[in-house]
């Protein structure tokens, strides 16, 4: 049976429109761009068909070609347009690490009145802790979180980030690859292990509800509550 289209399931098609006008508003020659590499990339594949006698297969073949070429750079191109939309948002780089596929994530572990915040994630490489904002004040919340896991994580490596474009600092577009590089050097059962041993800990956002992916930015922690509060 076909899978039936709702608002929280869009078909195909509508994704790829959704996508491209979204892309547009950051990128607005995104159409220009695909459409030359799609067509420039058939011409090509065309006229070799010519020199060598067999245009009709040449033709097929670059139209083939060409599409995928095409949806390559606007794939690319759409997902640096998303990464420039949630640059410098609380709660991007917890959007990007529930992409990650191998890891359990937990955003917003620590936070300060100034919307910086750390997010955990737990993986076969270990404890991974993940900083956004103001790079002094993101520091002392890191260290004060590998303190805590210091003390029941303790044969688990943990790495800390910051997100950022300095030196020493990783962007945002960044932090998937980072991840996926680091050793493994955890068992699938010493992960479970980690995490449910991290989930007995608690964390700051244990029991505030709060929504996926960036924050708005008129958010504000409640007095008291910069940093750890446990």
């Amino acid at each position: 049976m076909a899978r039936k289209e709702t608002p929280e399931n869009p078909g195909r098609l509508k994704q790829i429109v959704q996508t491209y006008k979204m892309t547009r508003q950051i990128d607005p020659k995104v159409g220009l761009v695909v459409a030359a590499v799609g067509i420039v990339t058939f011409g090509v594949i065309l006229a070799i068909g010519f020199v060598i006698g067999h245009p009709v297969y040449a033709g097929i073949l670059g139209l083939l070609l060409g599409f995928l070429a095409a949806a390559i750079i606007f794939g690319r191109r759409a997902e640096k347009a998303a990464f420039g939309q949630m640059e410098g948002q609380p709660g991007a780089a917890a959007a990007v690490l529930d992409n990650v596929r191998g890891w359990t994530v937990t955003p917003a572990v620590a936070m300060t009145r100034n919307q910086d915040v750390v997010h955990r994630a737990v993986g076969k490489a270990g404890i991974v802790l993940v900083g956004e904002g103001n790079p002094n004040r993101v520091k002392g919340l890191l260290a004060q979180e590998k303190r805590r896991m210091a003390r029941v994580a303790v044969d688990a490596p943990v790495t800390d980030i910051i997100v950022g474009s300095d030196e020493g600092q990783v962007p945002l577009n960044k932090i998937r690859t980072t991840l996926l590089k680091l050793p493994r050097v955890l068992a699938g059962p010493k992960v479970t292990e980690v995490n449910d041993r991290l989930k007995a800990l608690g964390d700051l956002m244990s029991n505030m509800p709060i929504p996926k992916g960036p924050m708005p930015r008129s958010a504000r922690m409640p007095k008291g509550g910069g940093g750890r509060t446990r």
